[in-house]
């Protein structure tokens, strides 16, 4: 089962002051708007996003169907499949919002700590 992408959801307290530091660190913006209160950066394979008043917690993010750059892969696992998978084997979907049998859709579990992880398939 491959998860796609992998990258860091920050939920931070004042996302222009997080972005500085994060630039300080070699990382630059890849996509979002600070003014929406949200933004991606990247240095090498590593993504981080920055998150203003969206959430709570830190999350874990896997993005089906892209790589590590954010482009489309042939092939890929669908969120569908995931979700299937992950009831199988006993992990609790705590929440869900998928349509029909392709295109986007999302899942978010928790690890037995409560962090949440979100598996959100863009396409």
């Amino acid at each position: 089962m491959d998860l796609g992408a992998f990258s860091v959801s920050l939920a931070v307290k004042d996302i222009n002051v997080s972005k500085a530091f994060y630039e300080k660190l070699g990382f630059e913006s890849i996509g979002g708007d600070c003014g929406q209160g949200r933004t991606i950066l990247k240095n090498g394979d590593h993504i981080i996003g920055l998150f203003q008043g969206m959430f709570d917690k830190n999350i874990l993010t896997f993005n089906p169907g892209w790589d590590q750059s954010a482009q489309n892969l042939e092939n890929f696992t669908d969120v569908r499949n995931i979700r299937d998978e992950l009831t199988k084997r006993g992990i609790n979907i705590k929440s869900e919002s998928v349509d029909g049998n392709d295109g986007p859709g999302s899942i978010t579990i928790e690890d037995p700590d409560g962090n949440p992880i979100l598996i959100d398939q863009h396409r």
